[in-house]
């Protein structure tokens, strides 16, 4: 009889394979030898993740500034297009003429 755990590969009573349990240095008294190398292990998935996370956020940040960019011109676009200012200065004139005709007509 195999000792549970012991190199087996699944489970032999819910036929799953063995999952790694959390440890929680705080909780449970851990060796310095322990502390280092889970400090080791987690140092290096950080450096085996950090390229794909650097590239990540590089494509964000540039992402980010496109829409920023985008938003800026069309900001600049559209107050250059804006007409209607001018449309009611050209009315109020028409209209301060208008008010000179009828003042000095009849």
């Amino acid at each position: 009889m195999a000792v549970p755990g012991a190199g087996d590969s699944l489970n032999a009573k819910s036929g799953q394979a063995p999952v790694a349990q959390c440890i929680d240095p705080t909780w449970e008294k851990l060796t310095p030898a322990q502390l280092q190398f889970m400090w080791q292990v987690e140092l290096a998935k950080w450096q085996k993740r950090l390229p794909q996370r650097r590239t990540q956020n590089i494509l964000t940040s540039l992402g980010i500034g496109a829409v920023v960019l985008a938003i800026y011109g069309y900001t600049f676009y559209s107050v250059s297009q804006e007409r209607f200012l001018d449309e009611l200065e050209d009315e109020a004139k028409a209209a301060r003429a208008r008010a000179l005709a009828r003042a000095s007509g009849p």
